[in-house]
């Protein structure tokens, strides 16, 4: 073993009640670190999951129509016009299979849609609701959403006059499977279907209004044949939507939406949470070294005449820095362990303590490597950094002086 590693050792054997206190300090602060992390991840990664359940990643449509004037600018007078807002009418994206076999190519994009979306109602007996119509290749559309995991009633089929509704949406209208219903669009176009499934997504307001039909239906109901209003895309990293989105729309001169836009919120509130967890692992972090440089430092005050022997054996001054350097770093790293099986522990009984009425775990809990790997390498780092100062301090001993006053 080398001499510096020999040395370092030896003095943590020695003083067996200090090493324990600083392995016991650095294994709760990486267990706090781990367990936050963990829990503010799967909070992160829950409500990401359950916003997308309802959602594409970026969706590509035809932009809104401009405002007109209500009064034409005539030469040499000064009229005060008035802009109305231009009817928005259900558009088909020109020439849209080229467009969707281009967004396809993407490296970013794992699938893509075709997709009619407008708006109706829903008529039974004398109820009368508004909702939202969508028109899905099922082939397609399910690699974005699959609404056959949704299915709470019945099962996901809507080949010819077939259609699935939002669970709150048959509540409100009492619809079972198969119940008829029928269906009239905004311009006034009706036809009679049939509930083949009910599903739920999580979100009130889309179970309570989106009815999904066939593309091929959704066409012939908005009279636009071989059509299709939206292309909705999936990517394999949910937070590169806005990027994407932002280079499609210059690619295609499409009006282009991601997650990322349409759920500012949302946004807001993940930032605030990792900026507390950030936050939190700083001070776990300053108070961890603060006790290693406080033990470390005790250490060398204690152990000045041995120091000063070492240097006056012909130890230099580099080699004496290093024993200090590797006790903070070994303090760290092995602190580090124990903490990550207690953040580890803490974590799982949490889980299994918070479970909602259907035994779900309230607040789900993301463990992986890299928290681990993370946790390690930042124990350690600070080991390291915080044994600077009392490493310095016993590399500059004068030898003479501390043999003679110790």
């Amino acid at each position: 073993m080398p001499f510096a590693w020999f040395v370092a050792f030896r003095y943590m054997r020695a003083a067996k009640a200090q090493t324990a206190l600083i392995l016991a300090a650095v294994s709760v602060g990486v267990g706090v670190v781990v367990f936050l992390s963990a829990l503010i991840n799967g909070l992160a990664d829950s409500l990401v999951e359950k916003t997308l359940g309802s959602q594409a990643h970026v969706t590509l449509q035809v932009p809104r129509e401009a405002p007109r004037a209500l009064v034409e600018p005539v030469p040499g007078l000064a009229i005060a016009r008035v802009r109305l807002p231009a009817t928005q009418r259900l558009r088909s994206i020109d020439r849209w299979p080229a467009v969707l076999a281009d967004a396809e190519r993407s490296p970013s994009v794992t699938a893509a849609a075709p997709v009619i979306l407008g708006a109706g109602f829903a008529v039974r007996f004398e109820q009368k609701q508004a909702i939202v119509l969508e028109g899905l290749d099922p082939d397609r559309a399910l690699a974005i959403i699959d609404l056959r995991k949704r299915m709470v009633a019945g099962r996901f089929d809507i080949s010819g006059a077939e259609v699935v509704v939002g669970s709150k949406l048959a509540s409100d209208l009492d619809l079972h499977v198969r119940d008829t219903l029928r269906l009239t669009t905004s311009e006034g176009r009706t036809d009679l279907v049939t509930v083949a499934g009910i599903f739920t997504l999580g979100n009130e307001a889309v179970d309570k209004s989106l009815v999904v039909l066939s593309l091929r239906h959704a066409q012939s109901l908005f009279a636009l044949p071989g059509g299709a209003t939206t292309i909705q895309l999936k990517l394999t990293d949910v937070f590169e939507a806005e990027r994407v989105a932002e280079l499609l729309a210059d690619r295609t001169g499409l009006e282009a939406d991601s997650w990322m836009k349409l759920n500012v919120q949302l946004l807001e509130g993940l930032s605030a949470q990792n900026s507390s967890k950030l936050l939190i692992q700083f001070l776990v972090v300053v108070a961890v070294a603060l006790g290693i440089a406080s033990v470390l430092a005790v250490s060398v005050v204690q152990k000045e005449r041995e120091i000063g022997i070492l240097r006056a054996v012909g130890t230099d001054s580099r080699r004496v820095l290093r024993i200090f350097l590797i006790q903070g770093g070994v303090l760290g790293f092995v602190g580090s362990i124990a903490g990550c099986a207690l953040g580890a522990l803490l974590a799982s009984a949490f889980q299994a303590l918070s479970l909602d009425a259907q035994g779900a775990p309230k607040f789900p809990i993301t463990l992986n490597l890299s928290i681990f790997a993370g946790a390690s390498l930042l124990a350690t780092a600070v080991g390291l950094l915080a044994a600077v100062a009392p490493a310095r301090r016993a590399a500059r001993i004068d030898p003479a002086l501390a043999i003679r006053n110790g």
